[in-house]
């Protein structure tokens, strides 16, 4: 049933295109934090190893200061849980999709040793109204280099935000992109089995 109603969807996209354009119009464009994208907060070793890698939450974007931001706060909070130290990078870029953090980010990133990858990706592969086929190629090839690039660490994604809860989206407009969120999700946790993260 899911299946079928984001096959709906598509009869939908003159909807999705006049109210997304609204809600472009209305909206500001946040910036990303200011402040580091390292850091480190020390412990007992050995240390964790944590890269942040996606989108414009990966990004911490309409926070004022890094510290704030989604990197910075998961890594102090598992400091203060397991008691080690916690080295951690934020890489993350507004309005960022998965054959974007594919192709032109993860060449360019150090082969640190990572011992833990978080995955904030999804959520622009489905505004953007890609296909599900076009992001299990992307999000898929992305878990692969992931996995070719730093085969210990452990790889977890979050997936595709609710839009239904999002403040500036039309309640029409926020139907319809959970509906293909819906899709992205199945598929991503079904990516994520099968290449090893969670």
């Amino acid at each position: 049933m899911q299946r079928f109603l984001a096959l709906l969807t598509w009869l939908a996209f003159p909807v999705y295109v006049w109210q997304g354009l609204g809600v472009r119009r209305r909206t500001t464009r946040m910036l990303p934090a200011q402040g580091p994208v390292m850091h480190e907060i020390s412990g007992q070793a050995p240390a964790i190893s944590l890269l942040m890698l996606g989108d414009s939450s990966a990004a911490s974007v309409g926070i004022g200061n890094s510290e704030y931001g989604l990197a910075a706060q998961l890594a102090e909070l598992i400091s203060q849980r397991t008691g080690r130290a916690v080295r951690w990078r934020a890489a993350g870029f507004n309005s960022a999709t998965s054959g974007q953090i594919r192709d032109h980010v993860l060449p360019n990133l150090s082969a640190d040793p990572w011992t833990h990858i978080v995955l904030a990706i999804g959520t622009n592969d489905t505004k953007n109204f890609h296909s599900v086929p076009r992001f299990k190629s992307d999000f898929g090839g992305l878990l692969y280099a992931l996995r070719a690039k730093w085969p210990e660490a452990r790889v977890v994604w979050s997936p595709v935000l609710e839009f239904t809860r999002a403040p500036a989206m039309p309640p029409l407009l926020g139907t319809i992109l959970e509906m293909r969120a819906a899709e992205m999700n199945r598929m991503g946790e079904r990516l994520c089995l099968e290449r090893g993260a969670v």
